[in-house]
């Protein structure tokens, strides 16, 4: 039986300035949103932040950026968020732009106790500095290490009390992987059932890498709406 956090502002209290967070997601499918919202209640600060991106200005991983409260950002673009991209170009924040597959790699390494991996992406390019180089099968590939959390937080549509999660459709992006890559698991999910009430087949992370629970409803807004104009 995991715990089942009562708010949202209990389950992030633990988390502290400079903390190293994992954030599931990909845009703004699949965050988890009242987590991150509680984190700005918390007016945490010098959190170094892994995630695809960074939300938008107004909703997401944003609403962290917006408040001065991410010193660092590994992710893999910049997205749609403006002030991201203007505390990128200032000097305001420092950041790691890691192509998305050396991304998901580095944090699914991470998760499965993996120190470091070596990939051709980025050989040749400013990335490779420093970085130490092989030749395997006379291709060129760079050293890459894994990336851990202090904290992970996922977005599930369904959990059990012993923390087994089910995504739904798109949200199975990054969360599986990040919810093993961290010290800390903490789960936002829409459903809660008994033990036993997700047929084991359908679990996609199993309740060993989640600490806690929190039930609790999401917006879900569209991070950019295209509609046709008909004929």
């Amino acid at each position: 039986m995991k715990p089942i956090y009562n708010s949202f502002d209990e389950a992030v209290s633990g988390i502290q300035d400079g903390a190293v967070i994992m954030a599931g997601g990909f845009g703004l499918v699949g965050i988890p949103e009242n987590l991150i919202q509680a984190l700005v209640r918390s007016k945490v600060k010098n959190l170094t932040v892994i995630s695809n991106n960074c939300g938008v200005d107004d909703w997401g991983l944003g609403l962290l950026l917006k408040n001065k409260q991410i010193k660092k950002m590994i992710g893999s673009y910049v997205g749609e968020n403006k002030e991201f991209e203007r505390q990128v170009l200032s000097g305001e924040i420092e950041v790691d732009l890691t192509p998305q597959g050396t991304l998901a790699e580095k944090i699914r390494a991470g998760g499965a106790g993996i120190p470091a991996f070596y990939t051709p992406a980025g050989v040749g390019t400013p990335r490779a500095e420093g970085r130490e180089i092989r030749t395997f099968n006379g291709k060129e590939y760079m050293l890459e290490e894994a990336l851990i959390a202090d904290f992970s937080l996922v977005l599930a549509a369904k959990a059990d009390r012993a923390g087994n999660l089910v995504y739904n459709k798109t949200a199975r992006n990054f969360n599986p992987m990040i919810a093993a890559a961290g010290k800390v698991t903490i789960a936002e999910v829409e459903d809660i059932t008994e033990t036993g009430g997700i047929n084991p087949e359908n679990v996609h992370t199993p309740g060993i890498y989640v600490q806690a629970l929190i039930q609790g409803k999401q917006e879900k807004r569209i991070e950019r709406i295209t509609l046709s104009t008909g004929t």
